[in-house]
């Protein structure tokens, strides 16, 4: 028996526990200038958008002796909604060259000033008498939500050890979930909700992005990409063993190898040259079915217009506040049970049930809609569906849409493959936050029945295009792709510098056997 007093705990064990404390940590610090941001800045615009409107109207009134008209006023607050997406697509387009020069880590560091200086500038806005500042406050925001959210994903996932991969990089989208869910809190009259203090709620970013400003530069940088796009042995094992613990990686690092000698030590690729490869055809599609098309889903448009959506449902305006926190914490909920099945149930299986699940409830929440002024009850129906979409969404493609991206490209094609998702997942944002109230305006409930289609759409596409990748590495899950043959005989592809890739020839070789 050990002494009295003495651990039972094995020197083994706790090595262990602390390197997995190491790794929560910078979940939680990698998380706080990049999804979690977007989180915020997808709810915290709903709570004052009242006062907004009435600001913009007064400061118009001021300037010009009459009030904004009601669709100048509607444009006008589409604008604010949408510049942020618009700033976000900017940023994604230039993330994937900072993630390659700077490297992930330093590139998030650095992100962080354009939220500081985004929320100075909203922050003086009411003071300054100018609701362009929101403007430029807004696409800023969304540049640093852009570039943020696309490195972010790519370093986490880079820096999570093989087997707890899938658990780690869904806490990308949980910490999404958890920005709704703060932006909606802080958004409370009780704290930052009031008309006296909106600005401060809207400055509210500043906050995570100067917690992580002053501590991830304790963490290391990503051991992937310190190997294969630096060829530095020696710092990527000294990252693995900050990270994963004091033992030997030689396995670990010999799978990097591995893909950086399948690469050939080629630079990374541009997105024209990734798009121009006939072999990686089905992750450029799948990459767009977890970007642009989800985005279509309307996932997005019930916290966009969360305050809109839960009137138009029938409930009272002093209870939807607490009614959208309910939807944030339902969606974290469940992102939590995603993270404990998705490496039981796998990828594919939640994707697909989750869409299919979410063709249902928008096409109940057609009748419902229709319905809502023949029985008190009906209303109450309809948010009740409103939270089994947001839980069918959690469990199923909010959490896989952000592993399956950095699962699908190999080291040279995932910066280009993120800069794509990237741009393809803020255009649709945009286009949802841009068109979504003139589409409530035209079709009314209606509306709901193109969710329901783009739903069941990507359910049929996913099970016929999508691969399991759990357990397996991205050179694996390449090959994989190549085998498949989805694509019949491929136009020849040819590197910039004249040669033919071998997965090209592997290609060519198979179709004439």
């Amino acid at each position: 028996m050990p002494p009295s007093g003495a651990s039972n705990v094995s020197p083994w064990n706790q090595t262990l526990q602390y390197h997995l404390k190491v790794l929560l940590l910078l979940i939680i610090v990698s998380a706080m200038g990049g999804t979690l941001q977007h989180g915020l800045n997808m709810s915290i615009i709903n709570v004052p958008s009242v006062y907004i409107k009435y600001f913009i109207n007064e400061t118009w009134l001021e300037r010009h002796g009459t009030a904004m008209e009601d669709n100048a006023m509607k444009v006008t607050w589409s604008a604010i909604v949408s510049v942020y997406p618009i700033g976000a697509v900017f940023g994604a387009l230039i993330a994937g060259p900072l993630s390659v020069k700077p490297g992930r880590k330093n590139s998030l560091i650095f992100n962080n000033i354009l939220t500081l200086v985004a929320a100075l500038i909203v922050g003086f806005s009411r003071m300054a008498k100018s609701f362009e500042m929101i403007f430029v406050a807004r696409f800023l925001y969304g540049v640093n939500s852009g570039i943020g959210l696309t490195i972010h994903c790519m370093y986490i996932m880079e820096c999570s050890p093989k087997m707890l991969r899938g658990v780690v990089t869904i806490s990308i989208a949980i910490f999404i979930s958890v920005g709704k869910c703060l932006g909606q809190v802080m958004g409370l009259r009780e704290i930052l909700g009031s008309e006296s203090v909106w600005p401060l709620l809207m400055a509210f970013n500043a906050v995570p992005a100067f917690l992580q400003l002053v501590t991830l530069p304790w963490f290391p940088e990503s051991p992937r990409y310190l190997l294969i796009d630096k060829g530095n042995r020696a710092l990527s094992m000294n990252a693995l063993q900050k990270l994963w613990g004091k033992r030997d990686f030689s396995q670990e690092l010999e799978e990097m190898q591995a893909e950086r000698t399948a690469i050939r030590g080629e630079r990374t690729r541009s997105v024209w040259e990734l798009c121009m490869d006939p072999s990686v055809r089905s992750q450029l599609v799948i990459n767009s079915m977890m970007s642009f098309f989800l985005q279509l889903s309307g996932i997005n448009a019930i916290y966009s217009y969360a305050f809109e959506i839960f009137q138009a449902a029938g409930i009272p305006d002093e209870t939807i506040p607490y009614v959208s926190i309910g939807t944030g914490l339902i969606e974290t909920l469940t992102l939590l049970i995603c993270a404990f099945f998705v490496e039981r149930a796998g990828r594919k299986t939640l994707f697909c049930g989750g869409l299919g699940f979410m063709s249902l409830w928008t096409a109940l929440l057609t009748v419902t809609y229709s319905l809502r002024h023949l029985f008190s009850w009906i209303p109450y129906c309809s948010l009740v569906i409103i939270f089994a979409y947001v839980f069918s969404y959690g469990v199923g493609p909010g959490g896989v849409s952000v592993i399956i991206p950095s699962e699908i490209f190999l080291q040279s094609d995932r910066p280009a493959g993120y800069v794509i998702n990237g741009f393809l997942n803020w255009f649709g944002l945009f286009l949802i936050g841009m068109v979504f109230s003139f589409m409530v305006d035209i079709l009314g409930y209606l509306c709901f029945l193109i969710f329901c289609g783009v739903c069941f759409m990507l359910t049929i596409m996913g099970y016929f295009i999508l691969l399991e990748t759990r357990g397996k590495t991205p050179l694996e899950i390449a090959e994989e792709f190549k085998n498949r043959k989805l694509w019949k005989n491929p136009p020849l592809w040819v590197s910039p510098n004249g040669t033919i890739p071998q997965n090209t020839v592997e290609i060519i070789m198979s179709t004439a056997l």
